[in-house]
């Protein structure tokens, strides 16, 4: 029962301390964290346009205390519609009493929408006369300005509505290109990232509970001893969850940027043939004379769901004239930064022995664990000899026969490809949710370092159990700077600059 006390007072105490540490900070127009009751907010209003361009339905949202007197005005009529509920109404300029539109509105009463304010949105043909004309309209109304970039996902933010993993994986979302990518910031956005962290943000806040109750209270109210036992057994655990989560191979990070595979081999192997064949289009220049390729050239494709960044060189070769030696330069470089690399050779100067394949990949000088596809191209030059490669080279790399002229062995390359990408970027809707940013690896790094000064017990020289609590402060920090539970103001720009206006 002393324990239980001690360690409820303890929390209290904690909290006390620390809960402006707890909710996102309000901003300017926000009445505080959290998703409040019923009120529009204190701020102003900003409207914006959704998907600009010329389009079938253009649909423009506002949010902010003003939206509710920007529906009246602009729907011609003092009732509202239901929440929630699309209505037919004239959209009108109310300065000049000018019809612009017929079309549908929308009211959202905060806390229930998606910044938390209360929101409006009009859903209107989408030519450019109208759109503008509406635009136009609203920014003559009192109190409305246009949004800036990510406006409303930062306001959605600073009313609770979502943390910062997620608003990150909304960003993720709309940028997503490929069925991997999308699945990956879905399951980011829906909150399962947030979730794992917070997670171990709670274990971290009862450790540090115990901890504390056992400091303040252990000699008055005979603490158990076990509390620091059971407080150090947690930390360890935690520590090793961590460290597991930060060894992922980057996986999340290379699904969401895309995987930067790199074409290289000797001149006139067809390189650039190669990338025009994955492309479906002439991207580069194709001769006969060797070293045409001088810069790089770099096309964005999606291999079975999964994105690839590739990278076209220069053929690899002791260059003698300046511009094809800077290009060769180029494409060493290119090839040390790559994830992936394709190295192609021309199947008519190379034996497909192991042996004979590990040799003249290992004259290529890929970066040392970078996984490798050898890419035997010319193959319509075999004769018919049936000549068929190994399954793999020497260093355990695979390799496959292609013939970029007539495009045998396409399929059974981007199945190679494929199954490539999945090895380096997983599967994202297996397992927990992977790290998707840098900006996580290193906070967690800093977490992890904290607990592990916990756990060897540098907490100075006496072993001070006050030096001890403070590591667990440091790590929890860590850990909310990621959600944007605390210390998130120096980073809010850098995440929402990136979104479009209007989102």
């Amino acid at each position: 029962m002393a324990l239980r006390g001690a360690v409820r007072a303890a929390r209290g105490r904690w909290a006390r301390c620390h809960l402006s540490c707890a909710v996102p900070p309000a901003g300017p127009g926000d009445t505080g964290g959290g998703t409040g009751g019923g009120t529009g907010g204190t701020g102003d209003t900003i409207f914006a346009l959704f998907g600009p361009g010329r389009c079938g339905v253009a649909v423009i949202r506002a949010s902010g205390p003003g939206s509710r007197g920007a529906l009246q005005s602009l729907a011609g009529t003092p009732k509202m519609p239901p929440p929630r509920v699309l209505a037919l109404r004239r959209i009108r300029d109310p300065t000049p009493a000018e019809t612009l539109d017929r079309g549908l509105v929308v009211w959202f009463p905060g806390p229930h929408s998606f910044t938390g304010e209360d929101c409006a949105e009009l859903h209107v043909h989408g030519g450019p006369a109208v759109v503008s004309g509406v635009l136009r309209a609203l920014g003559r109304l009192p109190g409305l300005r246009p949004a800036e970039p990510g406006e409303f996902t930062l306001r959605a933010f600073r009313r609770g509505k979502l943390d910062l993993t997620a608003a990150e994986g909304l960003r993720d979302l709309i940028g997503a290109e490929t069925e991997a990518q999308r699945r990956q910031a879905l399951r980011q956005m829906e909150g399962e990232l947030g979730q794992l962290y917070q997670g171990w943000s709670h274990t971290l806040t009862q450790a540090l509970a115990h901890l504390e109750a056992y400091i303040d209270f252990s000699e008055d109210d005979n603490v158990e001893e076990e509390v620091l036992s059971r407080v150090a057994s947690t930390v360890r655990a935690l520590e090793q969850q961590i460290r597991a989560h930060l060894r992922d191979g980057r996986r999340g990070e290379l699904l969401r940027g895309g995987v930067r595979a790199v074409i290289a081999g000797p001149p006139n192997a067809g390189k650039s043939s190669l990338l025009n064949l994955l492309c479906r289009r002439p991207a580069a220049i194709v001769s006969p004379v060797a070293g045409t390729t001088r810069d790089v050239l770099e096309v964005p494709l999606d291999i079975g769901g999964y994105p690839l960044v590739l990278s076209d060189t220069a053929g690899l070769r002791a260059a003698t004239e300046p511009v094809e030696r800077e290009g060769v330069a180029r494409a060493r470089q290119r090839l040390c930064q790559a994830d992936l690399v394709l190295a192609v050779l021309d199947v008519t100067s190379v034996s497909p022995t192991p042996r004979a394949l590990g040799a003249a990949l290992a004259a290529l000088e890929p970066p040392p664990g970078t996984p490798c596809v050898l890419v035997l191209n010319k193959a319509d030059l075999l004769g018919g000899q049936g000549v068929s490669p190994s399954a793999t080279c020497a260093q355990g790399h695979p390799a496959t026969l292609l013939s970029c002229k007539t495009g045998e062995g396409l399929e059974a390359l981007l199945e190679l490809l494929a199954k490539q990408l999945e090895q380096l970027c997983g599967d994202p809707l297996l397992g927990s949710p992977s790290l998707t940013q840098s900006r996580h690896s290193r906070h967690l790094g800093a977490c992890v370092a904290a607990l592990a000064r916990f756990n060897r017990g540098d907490n100075g020289d006496n072993g001070d159990l006050a030096v001890a609590a403070e590591q667990l402060r440091v790590a929890r920090r860590e850990l909310g700077r990621i959600t944007g539970h605390v210390g998130t103001e120096d980073i809010l720009d850098v995440i929402f600059r990136d979104f479009c206006v209007g989102k």
